[in-house]
């Protein structure tokens, strides 16, 4: 079986930056709409992780696995803080909704996988992740977010997630 290593949301956010065409543009969107689109993003990549401990029998994948859920819930709680804060709710938009909709592909593909076939695929979705969601951070929202405390907090999870980026390649090269 042939193992595609382009996520499905890897492939839409190419689309969505290199389409002339589109109306929805990430740069576009609010800083509500941003954080949205970060709470699903981190969702997501702890589903992901979910899914590495229940299938991996990976010493190395299930550590990287732990460390998602464990990072990725952090973030979010902050986030759900700052937003209580703010005394605002995140809005959902195209871009929240589109990644929603690829990641249940991407589960269900997944989830049909076992041993190492499992952990590559694994790995090399992670690391593209990391990459697509860390170009769109960097790229498209931190420079359009309004609000200098939301700002803060990206530019602070940009951080952490670069590391899971560097880790998602270590574990790739490991495979």
């Amino acid at each position: 079986m042939k193992i595609k290593y382009i996520p499905f949301f890897f492939a839409m956010i190419f689309a969505l930056n290199t389409s002339q065409a589109m109306a929805n543009d990430p740069a576009d969107l609010n800083d509500l709409e941003i954080a949205h689109v970060a709470y699903i993003a981190d969702n997501i990549d702890i589903r992901y992780a979910h899914l590495a401990l229940a299938i991996s029998t990976n010493p190395e994948i299930h550590a990287f696995a732990k460390t998602m859920i464990r990072d990725h819930t952090a973030v979010n709680e902050q986030a759900l803080a700052l937003l209580k804060k703010l005394k605002a709710q995140p809005q959902d938009n195209f871009l929240s909704r589109a990644l929603n909709k690829n990641a249940e592909k991407l589960i269900n593909e997944m989830s049909q996988l076992r041993g190492i076939e499992f952990d590559k695929r694994y790995a090399a979705n992670e690391l593209a992740y990391h990459k697509a969601v860390n170009d769109l951070v960097e790229n498209a929202f931190i420079p359009n977010i309004e609000n200098a405390e939301v700002k803060a907090l990206f530019e602070a999870g940009l951080q952490i997630f670069k590391a899971h980026e560097g880790h998602a390649e270590h574990m790739v090269g490991a495979l």
